[in-house]
């Protein structure tokens, strides 16, 4: 089980991710048919395995966190290639554009954040 003030940090990682995938859901139906359900499936489906990997790394033991949190960013890395294809193809409006990869944007930094709590925490064991 996780320690109580990773809890929150990790808590309003869920939130960021589901926030985005709100955003991104209030985008879908202005996009055209042939790419809605392609591109744009494809965009759904990682944020929806991005919210249930980080929900996984949560709960892994401590030793297969780290490896967890850089799946979540690998998957986060492919999720914004995917919106700046859309955007590139002209599915996206600008603003649409901007919406989702701020959100993208800080996710990834939260994620960049709990990954370097974890090896924080293993600086401290070390030193007792």
């Amino acid at each position: 089980m996780p320690e109580h003030g990773a809890l929150s940090q990790t808590a309003s990682i869920f939130n960021k991710i589901k926030d985005g995938y709100l955003v991104w859901m209030s985008i879908v139906p202005h996009i055209p048919k042939g790419a809605r359900y392609t591109i744009g499936t494809r965009i759904e489906n990682k944020f929806l395995d991005l919210l249930e990997l980080s929900y996984r790394a949560y709960y892994a033991e401590r030793e297969k966190k780290e490896e967890k949190i850089l799946q979540c960013i690998l998957i986060l890395d492919t999720l914004k290639f995917f919106v700046q294809v859309a955007w590139e193809g002209k599915f996206l409006s600008n603003k649409q554009f901007e919406d989702i990869i701020h959100k993208l944007e800080e996710i990834g930094k939260m994620l960049g954040g709990w990954k370097k709590s974890l090896g924080n925490q293993e600086k401290k064991n070390r030193t007792l």
